[in-house]
């Protein structure tokens, strides 16, 4: 044995107060796990020798019951969102249930598509693929016309794994005639080495929701009645999901914008704050004070 090692007890670590006087706390919303900075910093970064030039996002988030498709660009004050769509706008078109699965967002992604270009005027320039049928789709720029609207997805903390909804949307941007830097490798119906168009337009209208109910009403009838009770109470059958998604696209496409509704003053409107009072009531109040302070 080495007579000169000394055998080191335990030693617990102490942060000391030159620890915690350095410590710096993250922001907010990396504390709260809803933004992941790395990824948003590369996003929004904008090279020195473009002059404040934006930066455009098509940022898609999921809920338990809804989708959001945002076009947005960033400022030093903050986010600013140029336009946006909503899987609850889509009872509007014709969608009355299944506003979350696949082929719903993939009618977000090109609400949103055919809203941005209508407000900027090249709806008309730029119309995208008008039958969607799962085939590869790159926009293209038109003779003296304006370049097609340039923006990246922008996914979240959303996995972004081979045929996840977040490519759905991307996919309806894309056909809606957005010009979105992307790879099909991530698309559904992409088995690694080659893509399967087919499964794409089966996906985008309804397809493979259509093939699940068949089969759970003649093995389940029971559970069918239950699982599809919304699509049941809306008159959809199998067999009509293809038709009825084709519509949805025209309607969309037909009329984007959302409507404004006026803004009415509420009848019973509340005021928070003291109401200030004038010079004159003022003088009549000091006067009122002294005479209580006089009796």
């Amino acid at each position: 044995k080495n007579r000169g090692a000394v055998a080191m007890g335990y030693v617990k670590v102490v942060k000391s107060s030159a620890y915690f006087s350095r410590f710096q706390v993250k922001y907010k919303r990396r504390r709260a796990g809803k933004t992941d900075y790395r990824a948003r910093l590369r996003l929004v970064r904008q090279d020195k020798n473009k002059y404040n030039t934006h930066k455009y996002r098509l940022v898609v988030r999921f809920s338990k019951r809804d989708v959001t498709c945002q076009i947005v660009y960033s400022t030093i004050a903050g986010d600013v969102v140029m336009a946006s769509a909503y899987a609850h706008e889509l009872p509007k078109y014709g969608l009355q249930c299944g506003l979350t699965n696949y082929a719903a967002t993939y009618c977000v992604g090109l609400l949103v598509a055919r809203r941005i270009l209508t407000k900027l005027g090249l709806a008309d320039t730029y119309t995208g693929v008008e039958e969607a049928d799962g085939e590869s789709y790159m926009v293209e720029p038109e003779d003296d016309a304006p370049r097609p609207f340039y923006c990246l997805l922008d996914t979240g903390l959303k996995r972004t794994s081979t045929g996840s909804k977040v490519f759905a949307a991307l996919k309806g941007a894309l056909d809606g005639g957005l010009d979105i830097p992307h790879n099909e490798k991530r698309f559904v119906g992409h088995d690694g080495k080659k893509m399967d168009h087919e499964t794409m337009g089966k996906y985008i209208l309804g397809g493979h929701v259509e093939e699940y109910m068949e089969t759970m009403e003649e093995e389940e009838p029971e559970k069918y009645q239950a699982h599809f009770s919304k699509y049941i109470e809306a008159g959809v059958e199998v067999g009509e999901m293809e038709d009825m998604y084709k519509e949805v696209h025209e309607k969309i496409r037909a009329n984007p914008m959302a409507e404004k509704k006026p803004r009415t003053k509420p009848a019973d409107a509340k005021n928070w704050l003291p109401t200030k009072i004038s010079y004159e009531e003022r003088k009549e109040r000091l006067k009122a004070k002294l005479a209580t302070l006089m009796e």
